[in-house]
């Protein structure tokens, strides 16, 4: 490196094609064979597994027999390599410039390796935190699906044993959500109309649990189509507020309103709490939900849940 910017010195910028065959193949290869010692077999047997006093014998063995092997060269091509201006360099002169390049070849392959594997465990460990969080997420979807069905099927449980003529619509009707549980549901996202129209199906089979005496009041404003959701996200709102809270009082009607604005969704439900209705499982949804939405929204959400004496009321806004 040094004895071509010497080269391009003394003659102008310019280099005889001899000269530069000599310069970029014959100490270009041995350089390049330098550094890839360096790269797949010294740092790798040794630097990176920590046998640093190993390594440094090594490394100092290479440049003493690199840079015998570049002097053994530069005799061969003495006028090219040992002559300057009519003199002939001394050997620690050359030893000493031969030293430095090997040195930056050693460097430059040091860096490429530690970079290229630094990013190669940057991409490991990002698949494994993905792979974390999908086994994560997978898991706490497969909460809501026995959760769900184990609540529904209490409800048709009832209308059977009272012998409901509603029975055969509630079974119909959880036909339709299971369906739309187990095939719609499988992509990260999923259309909003759909949600919207599978928590419309979750109500309707709740009204029919009640014999049609469930007072909710569902309001959806905005523009619906064309957003999109992960699904199965708010229907846990509204189990709870079915579970827990009052739904057969038509003075105190369970009030939900969702409206889109501007790319976010903003939800809003408030039930009547019913202090008899109590269940030891009754918060794994709202717990499962927060972590999904730490998981899937990051920083886009904001979830305010007040547990007041008399109502239980739930504001969640995050962008779609």
């Amino acid at each position: 490196m040094i004895s071509l910017f010497v080269f391009l010195g003394h003659s102008g910028g310019k280099m005889p094609m001899k000269t530069l065959l000599v310069v970029f193949v014959v100490f270009g290869v041995i350089n390049i064979a330098l550094f890839y010692l360096n790269y797949l077999l010294l740092i790798p047997k040794y630097l990176d597994v920590k046998k640093y006093k190993h390594y440094a014998i090594y490394i100092i063995s290479a440049l003493i027999v690199f840079g015998i092997i570049k002097y053994g060269a530069a005799v061969i091509f003495k006028p090219i390599a040992l002559e300057r201006a009519g003199k002939t360099i001394t050997f620690w002169q050359y030893a000493f410039s031969t030293l430095f390049t090997s040195i930056i070849f050693i460097f430059l392959s040091t860096v490429l390796k530690f970079t290229i594997d630094w990013f190669l465990n940057e991409r490991v460990q990002r698949d494994l935190e993905n792979q974390r969080l999908s086994a994560e997420l997978s898991f706490l979807k497969s909460q809501i699906n026995p959760h769900f069905l184990f609540n529904s099927l209490n409800s048709i449980y009832s209308l059977a044993y009272q012998k409901s003529d509603t029975t055969p619509e509630a079974i119909l009707k959880l036909s339709e959500i299971m369906r739309y549980m187990l095939y719609e549901c499988n992509d990260n996202r999923v259309e909003l109309t759909k949600e919207l129209q599978y928590l419309q199906n979750y109500i309707d089979l709740q009204k029919i649990r009640f014999g049609n005496n469930a007072f909710i009041n569902f309001e959806v404003t905005g523009e619906v189509t064309n957003q999109h959701i992960v699904p199965l996200l708010l229907i846990s709102f509204i189990e709870n507020a079915f579970k827990h809270g009052v739904a057969n009082d038509a003075l105190s009607p369970i009030l939900l309103k969702i409206n889109i604005e501007d790319g976010k969704l903003y939800f809003f439900i408030q039930n009547k709490k019913h202090t008899h209705n109590r269940d030891s499982s009754g918060g794994i949804g709202l717990a499962n939900v927060r972590r999904r939405l730490d998981l899937l929204y990051p920083g886009k959400y904001n979830l305010d849940i007040r547990d007041e004496a008399d109502t239980f009321t739930v504001q969640l806004s995050l962008v779609l």
